[in-house]
């Protein structure tokens, strides 16, 4: 998460302010989904996985000969991130909102990959009644209170009409904390020390972590938002915790935080959330740091799925001619999930959200899941990942449904 969700939230009010009604998709034209991802990014801050996002995107299209609730289908792919920056930019989002949401023709939107940036783009598409569909948003407040900033409002301030357009086929962070609890948990830990950003997305995840490890008995220390490694490091001395978990993102000092962590206690077991599962974070770890750290991420490795998963893994490297990355088959089956969505609605743009939101038993790559009525998916599991090389290699999974019933 790149920027403060206060400021996504005022960012698109404004631009909310000035948005013109639109007209439903008009019947048997073609329809428009729109996709909206950080496809200049760097390599480093997920920018490669965020174009095999895009690519396995394009690959359920193709699979479904573009067509869909009998429409032809056509998959407008816009670009959220500056070629500046390499990052997502908040400006590029409103934009591509904006058009998406002002297009009579344009039935859902696939993104953003990053939750901040969501959280501009919802408001707008919401306005407009377009179905939005992330393939990688985890921050619980964009669906849910239980973590969210309720003083701000969330999830409701993202949703000015006041119906639910927005759903994700990842985990959200309620599913992460748990996860995080059993971990804590399988690794007998005894105190744990929380380390968050200051921010709704880290201090929800902290929280939410907190909760549910002390209802485990462990005794928890925090969450202290980061000030600096200086101070982190007389923390971790007077903490005497046998584990850390930092919820926030890379940019937010993490490989700062991680090392000096590790310097300060040695044996200690160092946790990071989804928000550093990128090479900007692991790349950078002192070598002592990375063989003590684990990573938690919504994404497992292709060889964990379904067998309907495989079979995805097959089709991809043989269109693309590489492997695909871990968000490839999250981003395969959020155009899946729509399409679906928009064959039982054929084509309408209200009908499509109602068919999205009542998706049951859905047999897919990821598993078999449902949408709830928050526009959550009912898929539970993390994978648990090692740093080796300055890469991500995968440990073990935590199916999250089998531990989210304490301190909720």
């Amino acid at each position: 998460m790149r920027v403060c969700l206060t400021l996504a939230a005022l960012l698109a009010t404004a631009a909310v302010a000035g948005l013109a009604s639109t007209q439903r998709a008009a019947p048997a034209r073609t329809l428009r989904i729109y996709s909206s991802l950080p496809l200049q990014a760097s390599r480093e801050h997920n920018g490669a996985q965020a174009r095999d996002a895009l690519l396995g995107a394009r690959l359920a299209l193709a699979e479904a000969g573009a067509t869909a609730g009998g429409h032809p289908i056509r998959l407008m792919s816009l670009d959220d991130s500056s070629r500046a920056t390499r990052r997502w930019d908040s400006g590029s989002v409103i934009e591509n909102a904006l058009r998406a949401a002002r297009d009579g023709h344009a039935i859902a939107y696939l993104g953003e990959f990053h939750s901040a940036a969501s959280a501009i783009s919802i408001q707008l598409l919401n306005k407009a009644g377009v179905l939005q569909v992330s393939p990688s948003n985890t921050y619980v407040g964009l669906t849910r209170r239980e973590g969210a900033e309720v003083t701000d409002g969330e999830p409701g301030t993202w949703y000015p009409t006041g119906v639910r357009t927005y759903g994700r086929v990842a985990p959200a962070d309620h599913l992460q904390a748990a996860a995080i609890a059993a971990l804590l948990a399988s690794r007998r830990v005894e105190r744990v020390l929380l380390i968050d950003n200051g921010e709704q997305y880290g201090g929800g995840i902290a929280g939410m972590v907190r909760r549910r490890a002390r209802a485990g008995g462990l005794t928890v220390l925090g969450p202290r938002p980061f000030r600096s490694s200086t101070r982190i490091s007389r923390l971790v001395r007077r903490a005497r915790a046998d584990a850390m978990v930092f919820s926030g993102v890379t940019d937010e000092h993490a490989v700062q935080i991680f090392n000096a962590t590790h310097r300060a206690s040695p044996d200690m077991t160092l946790i990071g959330t989804a928000g550093v599962a990128e090479s900007a974070f692991t790349k950078y770890l002192d070598a002592g740091t990375a063989q003590r750290t684990l990573i938690m991420d919504p994404a497992l490795p292709t060889a964990a799925y379904t067998p309907a998963g495989k079979a995805f893994v097959e089709a991809f490297t043989t269109r693309h001619g590489h492997p695909p990355g871990r968000y490839a088959i999250f981003g395969y089956e959020a155009m899946k999930v729509v399409l679906a969505a928009i064959d039982k609605g054929r084509g309408d743009r209200a009908a499509t959200v109602e068919a999205f939101f009542a998706t049951r038993n859905r047999d897919s790559v990821l598993g078999r899941y449902s949408i709830d009525g928050d526009g959550d998916t009912t898929l539970s599991t993390y994978g648990v990942w090692r740093v080796d090389h300055g890469a991500m290699t995968f440990d073990h999974a935590i199916d999250s449904s089998l531990h989210t019933a304490d301190a909720l």
